[in-house]
């Protein structure tokens, strides 16, 4: 497993950076962000992309399932000087309260662990003000690491690309022959049950009557800027134009998305 796995802080770290250098100008050619914006990180765990809102002045929040993730982002925000303007919520989303919408939704590497994204995106669009903007990323599952194998705790297995694509049975064997330990490969059986297609996503959208404002289909994820200092690319015309192969080469797709009325 890679170190910033296991360094929480360090992780936050790059979370945050990658979200002010990329996520932050991406949605600022759609709209004014600002301390009366008001934003929602689904699936926050430390909640470091919400940090370069809430050094803009935003008036944050955070919701994630695990508590002792939400404990962590407590800690690491306890001397931010905007702390006031942020809320942080241990909570399943689905037993959360809308209450008033926000501007902005944010979720990054989020969507494709979610059960029936159908459910969700619809249920999501409560969260959101009218005009509002819904910041999407995620790998689509077909590409080289669409199955979060860098998760694995073998070198070889956290690096080999596409070997999420066999079969689930042989997919599960696979993990125990190369030693992998049950924790681990319950984790990796349960993306490959909720990993998601650029195509299969699209139809989400238009079934749940969303707009698509601005996409991108990245070629090097701007992840990897932070992470391992190589410099995003864009995946060329030729290749993002043509459905099904594109998810085999695009690691991360940026998405916003908005209600389109009735």
């Amino acid at each position: 497993m890679q170190e910033r796995h296991k360094n929480k802080e360090q992780y936050f770290n790059e979370q945050g950076l990658t979200s002010q250098k990329f996520v932050v100008p991406f949605l600022a050619d759609l709209l004014k962000i600002d301390n009366k914006t008001a934003v929602l990180e689904i699936g926050c765990g430390e909640a470091g992309n919400l940090k370069p809102f809430l050094d803009m002045g935003c008036r944050c929040t955070g919701i994630d399932i695990s508590c002792g993730r939400i404990e962590l982002a407590k800690e690491f925000y306890s001397n931010h000087p905007n702390r006031e303007n942020l809320t942080l919520i241990c909570n399943d989303i689905y037993k959360v309260e809308p209450g008033a919408p926000f501007d902005i939704i944010i979720m990054r590497d989020v969507i494709e662990h979610i059960p029936n994204q159908e459910r969700f995106m619809e249920f999501v669009k409560a969260f959101l003000k009218p005009g509002g903007k819904f910041f999407l990323a995620f790998p689509p599952w077909q590409n080289p690491f669409g199955g979060h194998q860098q998760i694995c705790r073998g070198k070889l297995l956290s690096k080999l690309p596409w070997f999420h694509l066999l079969p689930r049975g042989f997919y599960k064997l696979f993990l125990k022959w190369m030693g992998e330990n049950e924790g681990t490969i319950t984790a990796l059986l349960e993306i490959k049950d909720t990993g998601i297609s650029i195509e299969r996503f699209e139809r989400i959208l238009r079934r749940s009557n969303y707009r698509t404002d601005k996409k991108v289909f990245w070629l090097i994820n701007p992840n990897y800027q932070t992470k391992f200092g190589l410099k995003p690319r864009k995946l060329p015309r030729i290749i993002s134009s043509v459905p099904w192969l594109r998810n085999f080469v695009t690691t991360a797709m940026y998405y916003v998305v908005s209600k389109q009325n009735g």
